[in-house]
């Protein structure tokens, strides 16, 4: 019967010492939404295709977004890694072990975008829901761009 409960100890122990990797898991869902809509949206790059989308991102890298849309200046920011601070909960529980398995795993991070001077960039709100990153950005008229109309309200 020992050796029993010295098994459950020692693997409760190894299981639930890496709290943000059990916490908030390596990945990290980002929606990202512009206004207006349909904007195409590329991370490092690579087309993810048109808002509103979600993506699943590693939370250990830091991402280039870029949302195009005709008729609108491209908008530039980053997705940077901050500190998720579930990482603190291996000191708190004793978790060795999560010391060493949430900065491998990236979940000592969570993902936020991109900050000047302690103020995100003009265009941009987020909020964070159970963990997802919800980024609304609004996008700026193409001052090159010839305006050919207006639509108006129905009344």
């Amino acid at each position: 019967m020992k050796i029993i409960s010295k098994s459950i100890l020692l693997l409760s122990v190894l299981l639930l010492s890496s709290c943000a990797t059990i916490i908030s898991g390596s990945r990290q869902n980002v929606e990202i939404n512009s206004e207006p809509g349909s904007a195409e949206v590329y991370i490092n790059g690579i087309e993810i295709g048109n808002t509103p989308v979600q993506k699943n991102l590693k939370r250990n890298q830091e991402y280039s977004l870029v949302l195009k849309l005709d008729g609108y200046e491209p908008y530039e920011t980053k997705l940077e890694r901050k500190f998720n601070a579930w990482y603190i909960g291996n000191i708190a529980f004793g978790g060795l072990i999560g010391l060493i398995i949430d900065p491998i795993t990236g979940a000592m991070h969570k993902l936020k975008p991109e900050e000047i001077d302690g103020t995100l960039k003009s265009g941009t709100t987020y909020t964070t829901e159970r963990g997802k990153l919800l980024i609304t950005i609004s996008m700026n008229n193409d001052a090159n761009s010839e305006k050919v109309g207006q639509l108006k309200k129905l009344k």
